[in-house]
């Protein structure tokens, strides 16, 4: 008569309890939780503020602006001049957004397809220019512009907006055009195609969130910058948005409602464009943001 084998010991269970886990996953979601939540009433309560502000009646009190008033926003658009301040910021962007590109295209795709003597030297002066501060430059920026006759001229803070711009953006093309399979343009050259008709038919395509992600911030960089349209531009007509924002405040008090009110204009098309571009963005920054 056969003897049944013993059954194996099983090892005793690892697993917490329940009531254990649920309490251990409760207090980690409000460690987690609680943080965001004051850092959520942190970032919303001055957007709300000057929500306020912007829409609501002179001289009012109430916590929430009803009824909407938009009288401020017809006083900073007419007669304070936001109307140029608003074009001449836009141009200022897109021609920096334009020229940033065309010329971060072409040294990005050198600096990671080719190789040449002096290459780490050079990405290492492109990373170190990101240390310099725009003030420091700025007494030689105006000398040069005055003398090519450039001050008080919306092409200075092109100019100067994309020079400060641009190594970022080439590190940034670099790093993802070097993530593109060289297989690519080699099929096409095989194909008969110059190395420069390979690169606009092959690699350029697959450029689309590396180039929205760098023209989002050559615009935003541009629209923002203060520093250069205070000191290279002298007429109210040429001022951008910061710049016109600033002039504002009087010297005897502050118009809060059309401080206000031009805020939320000078916010709103870096907001549009954040809305409409945001699933482009984060693929090109999750693309090219590492590179071994």
């Amino acid at each position: 008569m056969a003897i049944a084998a013993p059954a194996p010991l099983r090892a005793p269970s690892r697993r917490k309890p329940l009531g254990v886990r649920v309490r251990e996953n409760l207090s980690f979601q409000g460690r987690i939780t609680l943080p965001m939540a004051l850092y959520l009433v942190f970032t919303i309560v001055p957007f709300y503020w000057i929500f306020l502000f912007a829409f609501r009646e002179a001289g009012s009190t109430a916590w929430f602006p009803w009824p909407l008033t938009f009288d401020n926003f017809v006083t900073v658009w007419n007669e304070v001049g936001y109307r140029f301040f608003f074009w001449n910021s836009m141009w200022v962007g897109i021609a920096t957004t334009v020229a940033t590109l065309l010329l971060a295209l072409p040294s990005g795709y050198a600096l990671a397809r080719f190789k040449f003597k002096g290459k780490g030297g050079f990405m290492l002066v492109l990373l170190c220019t990101q240390f310099i501060p725009g003030a420091m430059m700025l007494i030689p920026l105006f000398q040069a512009f005055n003398s090519l006759g450039l001050i008080n001229n919306l092409a200075s803070l092109i100019i100067a907006d994309t020079v400060f711009g641009l190594p970022l953006a080439i590190m940034f093309m670099q790093s993802f055009i070097s993530k593109v399979p060289f297989e690519l343009e080699e099929a096409a050259m095989i194909d008969g195609c110059s190395r420069f008709h390979a690169f606009r038919l092959a690699v350029l395509p697959v450029l689309g969130p590396a180039t929205i992600a760098v023209g989002s911030f050559s615009f935003i960089n541009a629209w923002n910058n203060f520093l250069f349209g205070l000191m290279f531009i002298h007429t109210q007509e040429r001022f951008t948005l910061p710049v016109g924002l600033s002039f504002t405040m009087g010297e005897f008090g502050v118009d809060f409602g059309v401080l206000a009110a031009g805020g939320l204009v000078a916010a709103l098309p870096v907001i549009v464009i954040f809305a409409f571009i945001q699933k482009y963005l984060v693929q090109g920054l999750g693309a090219g943001a590492v590179k071994g």
